[in-house]
């Protein structure tokens, strides 16, 4: 309660709040709008285990409304995780980029920007013609002069979704991109939770019988615990920090004696955050509409059903007429753990942190510095990684794994990726917060 009168007292972190929140509302506004020159046929999003599915959950239904910001942001994510991927010394001019501090940075992001622009249009086409061979949308105009402005609307409101969240991140709360991803899962919450009263106690109520309605107020529950306990799990994974002893040495000029004062090098166990599942959703998606693009009505090709089937990680695979394999879970949790490390190592550098050390006379209790300071946090920090993934990828999987076995229904298991990404950013956000209190705070004690 402290905290929340604090927002009120404080004109900085209000301001920011008012502000991401008028952010917000532009983007929920532009969700409703229907692109220029296309019809919504019908309602494809009834399956919740296509492609399209999630894109439309992590854009709060701007697809299924085949709205100006339906793209949403993943064309600029997929973009950040192709150039991150090749300045890791794949292309020597990104890699130097990434190498000349605060201008680099600058440079590799318009490097970013320019991808983005290109990936947005290649999967505005994507979507037009995926969801025309699927009934779902038509456009009015089906000349080359229709799909172009068509694509244009759809790039054009992915850029400015960027743009938005750039806003957010200069002058509201948060990581912008991350925020208007946390918006868009936040407004199909409440859709979720009605589906799920509906799926467990919809036809039970029908019915009157009195058993059947205590069995499905049992399961509903039962659900709420799970959330639940989804939320309570990724709060303590997002706390966990693994604390390195670290001294401080401060020589005198007049004496040879060091005065040694020790704290704490905090590495956290999830050092990545929500990212990875971010990113493996995103690429999880990619695949099923490119393939889409050779679905139609009429008939589909038996590879590109075996394609789609496989980058599904919400439904099994049918090998033969008896058997089912997880292909899409097994790759999902594969691209969760892989993205754990590669964002981890770009979020603590082992090499800059001894560097670093070394440079101020900072190192940690018994260990070295320089490479074996180096080579000891890189290995507590795969270590704890490997914690960390490990918890994501269970928490991600757990709704889909008990969809798959019928336990709760198939319309129910985005909720996990979902929880995680809205407690993630929620956790950072109630950070960010607290530094901006807390930095008031010891200003008005310096006064």
């Amino acid at each position: 309660m402290k905290k929340v009168a604090a927002f009120f007292h404080n004109k900085e972190v209000l301001n920011r709040i008012l502000f991401t929140l008028a952010i917000f509302f532009v983007f929920r506004i532009g969700s409703a709008i229907t692109v220029p020159g296309v019809t919504l046929e019908q309602d494809i999003f009834s399956d919740t285990t296509n492609a399209f599915s999630l894109l439309n959950m992590m854009g709060g239904g701007a697809l299924q409304n085949f709205s100006l910001l339906a793209l949403g942001v993943s064309p600029y994510i997929t973009s950040s995780i192709i150039i991150q991927l090749l300045s890791m010394d794949v292309l020597p001019a990104l890699t130097q980029m990434t190498k000349e501090g605060e201008t680099g940075r600058k440079r590799l992001n318009v490097v970013t920007r320019i991808l983005s622009v290109v990936l947005a249009a290649v999967q505005a086409y994507g979507i037009i013609v995926a969801l025309s061979n699927s009934d779902g949308i038509s456009l009015d105009d089906t000349s080359a002069w229709g799909y172009t402005k068509v694509i244009v609307f759809m790039t054009a409101g992915s850029m400015m979704l960027n743009w938005l969240g750039d806003q957010i991140t200069d002058k509201g709360i948060g990581n912008g991109i991350s925020m208007l991803i946390f918006a868009g899962i936040i407004s199909s919450l409440p859709a979720q939770i009605m589906d799920a009263f509906t799926s467990f106690l919809g036809d039970r109520v029908a019915q009157g019988d009195a058993s059947l309605i205590l069995e499905g107020t049992v399961q509903i529950v039962l659900y709420f615990i799970a959330f639940l306990a989804i939320i309570v799990f990724v709060t303590f994974i997002e706390r966990s920090v693994r604390k390195l002893p670290v001294s401080h040495s401060n020589t005198s000029q007049n004496t040879e004696l060091s005065s040694q004062q020790s704290s704490f090098l905090p590495i956290k166990v999830n050092a990545s955050s929500v990212m990875p599942v971010i990113f493996a959703s995103s690429i999880m998606v990619a695949p099923s509409i490119i393939i889409s693009l050779f679905n139609t009505t009429d008939s589909t090709p038996r590879w590109a059903q075996i394609v789609m089937d496989v980058f599904n990680y919400q439904a099994l695979t049918p090998l033969t007429d008896d058997f089912a394999f997880p292909f899409g879970t097994i790759i999902y949790a594969i691209l969760i753990i892989l993205f754990s490390y590669f964002y981890a190592q770009l979020q603590i550098n082992p090499e800059r942190i001894a560097e670093n050390f070394q440079t101020s006379g900072t190192y940690i209790t018994g260990i070295k510095p320089g490479m074996e300071t180096e080579r000891y946090v890189s290995r507590v920090l795969n270590r704890i990684t490997f914690m960390g993934s490990m918890a994501l990828t269970f928490i991600a999987l757990l709704p889909v794994i008990l969809s798959l076995t019928g336990a709760v229904p198939t319309s129910l298991s985005l909720g996990g990726t979902g929880l995680i990404i809205v407690v993630g950013v929620a956790l950072e956000v109630s950070n960010q917060i607290a530094g901006i209190l807390a930095g008031h705070g010891y200003a008005e004690s310096e006064l």
